[in-house]
């Protein structure tokens, strides 16, 4: 397994319709490290955002879709989605606050 660091894990936020829905119940979706696993995910959370505490963790691996220009074939790369949920005493993160 690779040598990843806290602040290697979240890569960036997922920002759709349902992921917005989702943060009325404290529920945030990140783009991850594909070798990341939930504990390292729990724990770059609550090193890069203060006062948020996680009560648990969903991940899902999502394969490279097929693309192609003209005749040459393709695929982009994998991806791994983290879907976090804080617990109800723990501050939201303010990465959200202004969207």
């Amino acid at each position: 397994m690779a040598n990843i660091q806290y602040y290697d894990v979240i890569l960036k936020p997922v920002v759709t319709e349902k992921s917005m829905a989702g943060m009325s119940e404290k529920k945030y979706t990140f783009l991850v490290h594909t070798d990341a696993n939930k504990t390292m995910i729990k724990e770059a959370v609550e090193r890069m955002f203060e006062g948020a505490k996680v009560k648990k963790v969903n991940t899902m691996n999502l394969d490279g879709k097929n693309k192609r220009r003209g005749r040459i074939v393709g695929q982009t790369s994998k991806m791994k989605k983290a879907i976090v949920q804080l617990t109800e005493d723990s501050k939201d993160i303010e990465l959200f606050g202004s969207l």
